[in-house]
């Protein structure tokens, strides 16, 4: 792999990151969250985050993008429209639509698990967890369905709802 610099930790905020960005270009990003698991996991992995610039997004990028109301949000792209883009986490079941370009920031280009080197998403290991965890998305879906009705379940047989 080509040696690369490495970006600089993001700044905190929303916009101080915006600004890092388009200054700089690329950030070394920490997630928040659980809801890139298991690619990312908090406070073990960080990444690289390359400003959006210009053009479309593709399928499977994953993006940080700002929410209406100014939060942040590391998600993959699940559906290209024409005028907007389809979003969810690797760990979550609703899709998020609506999100345009002019919300994007920045696109995952690097990754590193447990403090190791940075590997790019283009890397072929990369490339098999995106196409073997879209693929058993259906077996996700379900199973988080089946566990949900039994909590529900249990819950009813105990009195507590």
């Amino acid at each position: 792999m080509k040696s690369r610099q490495v970006p600089e930790t993001a700044p905190e905020g929303a916009e101080a990151l915006e600004d890092y960005l388009r200054e700089h270009g690329s950030v070394l990003y920490w997630n928040r969250g659980g809801s890139m698991r298991p690619l990312i996991r908090q406070d073990r992995d960080h990444f690289v985050i390359e400003a959006a610039g210009e053009g479309r997004r593709k399928l499977n990028d994953v993006v940080l993008y700002k929410r209406a109301g100014g939060k942040l949000v590391l998600h993959r792209i699940r559906r290209v429209r024409e005028n907007d883009y389809g979003l969810r986490g690797d760990n979550t079941y609703v899709m998020e639509y609506g999100i345009t370009d002019a919300q994007i920031l920045g696109v995952m280009t690097a990754l590193s698990r447990d403090g190791g080197p940075l590997r790019p998403v283009t890397a072929l290991r990369y490339r098999l967890y995106v196409r073997f965890w879209n693929a058993i998305y259906p077996l996700r879906y379900v199973r988080a369905k089946v566990l949900q009705a039994g909590r529900g379940l249990k819950r009813l047989l105990s009195g507590k709802h």
